[in-house]
């Protein structure tokens, strides 16, 4: 049987209706939880201040459809996003989904090319160390990477902009890649380092488990090459945790970067819901947390899919 024969039924599996129907359900629950994300109490009082009079306090409420009975507002809000309608911004009046579609290719940039990296370097480094398992190499490369996951990106973030950015001046402290591409640098280095780092701890892990297994020992036994069955034999068969490590890590990141892109101020989405967070626009911050939950969703099916394309004997549950 030819590879894409074996890999067709799986993908099949994986698009499943019942697959797609948790898919449904998932979503459908994000619905129902960031229709609730609004200002304690009342977000027309909130959002007016308390001295406010009662005639505008009403009129905000009918403007924000607030004065509904709730189940009714919920049918205009799932009716809304059916349509693409995700509401108008507080702050600005402006429809939340514009902005988002302004935002979402710095964010996607960044996220990407923060990714990019950190799974080229983070396979290499793993592969390395599993290489030289138990040599100075090895303890070296896990040391290193224990202190780049343990290190919050933020403060990595704060850190770049007094070095590189303060002291040494060689990068700009902040601003998009409009300006050049050197306003990339920092940003993507400071969200690649604690993947980057992830991901060749798993990728170590992963190459001395399948180095153990007994098909590998046969392949010796046979007379193979230590080098051959390491690249041609374990690699691949070692890839899928490091699949599952960097679609989750894909997913945070292009779902908004929020300190980061605060700190370097990157006019993504993650700047966009801190802005909003700051201003009480909820309407913004509940297109962000149900935008953040699609991308999820939609990576783990992708990652589902590499399974498969990897692993044709994986059986997706």
């Amino acid at each position: 049987m030819s590879s894409s024969s074996r890999i067709i039924p799986l993908l099949l599996e994986i698009f499943s209706p019942r697959k797609l129907g948790y898919t449904v359900l998932v979503l459908i629950g994000v619905v129902v939880i960031t229709f609730f994300i609004r200002p304690p109490g009342d977000p027309a009082r909130v959002l007016l201040g308390q001295r406010a009079d009662s005639a505008s306090v009403e009129a905000m409420r009918q403007q924000l459809g607030l004065d509904k009975p709730v189940p009714v507002q919920i049918w205009i809000y799932v009716t809304n996003l059916i349509k693409g309608d995700l509401g108008r911004s507080i702050a600005t009046n402006r429809p939340v989904i514009e902005t988002l579609k302004e935002r979402l290719p710095a964010t996607a940039i960044l996220a990407a090319s923060s990714i990019a990296i950190a799974t080229v370097l983070g396979i290499l480094l793993g592969v390395i160390a599993a290489w030289r398992a138990n040599t100075w190499i090895d303890s070296f490369t896990m040391t290193t990477s224990l202190l780049g996951i343990s290190v919050p990106a933020f403060v990595v973030g704060l850190l770049f902009v007094l070095l590189f950015g303060v002291v040494l001046e060689w990068f700009p402290n902040s601003g998009y890649m409009d300006r050049g591409a050197e306003y990339l640098v920092l940003p993507m280095v400071t969200l690649a380092i604690r993947p980057l780092s992830i991901i060749a701890r798993v990728t170590r892990s992963s190459m001395l488990d399948v180095l153990g297994q007994d098909y590998v020992r046969t392949a010796r036994a046979k007379g193979l090459g230590y080098t051959s069955v390491f690249f041609k034999h374990a690699l691949r068969n070692a890839l899928n945790p490091v699949v599952t490590t960097v679609s989750a890590w894909f997913a945070g990141l292009l779902a908004g970067t929020y300190f980061i892109e605060y700190i370097f101020n990157w006019p993504g989405i993650g700047l966009a819901a801190f802005n909003a967070i700051e201003k009480l626009d909820f309407p913004v911050i509940q297109g962000t947390v149900l935008l953040t939950a699609v991308i999820f969703v939609l990576t783990n099916l992708i990652a589902d899919a590499m399974y498969a394309i990897l692993d044709p004997k994986v059986r997706v549950k």
